[in-house]
């Protein structure tokens, strides 16, 4: 098998398991058959395994068959593009939110989580995947980088609407309140008067996290992936 067979097959893999499987009927059958705890802790190995063989098939395939020349203003922006995802990426991490993975039950003691980051956007890490996923493909401009960030970029927008619905239907009414309050799209529900920015909640210490995380992959870049993004 080719590498470019390689990262078709691998990008698959992640893309089926995430659209066809979590989030949809099909999840909550094999659930029922093997409980959620075993299903999560499968679904994180497939999830695991699939990343890192796109990763490898990725590597051996950037850079062959160039599909356009990616702008030279796109490189002086790339940091700060790069930056707001790191930002929505820490900061929604280490935010508490009914969105994320077993954080669920926020809504049911009763508690106002629309506050911090989520005030902007109900899902930061999944556009932090959109923002990076963008950028790299409209700055690399080959056919692998669009196989392999597409994937993410349509994973992580169709996570959105998945992970809402699937929501909805486990939290009914809790749900629909905290929806009204939030938004998918940034800044949605402030800009609709349906909620207000507080910078305070997001606090310094996440915001110093993000800055750190961000300039250790920033000046790692070229020997974690073998590419120098300054």
């Amino acid at each position: 098998m080719s590498h470019m067979s390689q990262l078709i097959a691998a990008c698959s893999l992640f893309f089926v398991i995430h659209i066809f499987i979590s989030g949809t009927p099909l999840r909550g059958r094999v659930v029922g058959m093997m409980g959620e705890q075993p299903y999560r802790g499968l679904f994180s190995l497939v999830t695991l395994g699939a990343v890192v063989w796109m990763g490898f098939a990725f590597a051996a395939t950037k850079n062959m068959d160039p599909l356009w020349t990616p702008p030279v203003w796109l490189r002086h922006v790339g940091g700060a593009v790069m930056l707001l995802a790191f930002l929505f990426a820490v900061i929604g991490l280490a935010t508490p939110n009914p969105t994320s993975v077993q954080q669920e039950g926020l809504l049911k003691k009763g508690e106002d989580a629309a506050k911090g980051i989520v005030r902007i956007t109900r899902h930061p890490f999944l556009w932090a995947v959109t923002i990076w996923a963008a950028f790299h493909i409209a700055a690399n401009g080959d056919r692998a980088s669009l196989i392999f960030f597409g994937t993410f970029l349509i994973v992580a927008l169709a996570g959105m609407v998945s992970i809402d619905h699937k929501r909805k239907r486990m939290m009914g009414a809790d749900w629909d309140a905290f929806a009204a309050k939030t938004s998918r799209i940034p800044f949605g529900a402030i800009l609709t008067g349906r909620n207000k920015l507080s910078l305070g909640e997001i606090g310094i210490i996440r915001l110093v996290a993000a800055g750190i995380v961000f300039g250790l992959i920033f000046w790692g870049h070229a020997w974690l992936f073998g590419a120098a993004p300054y």
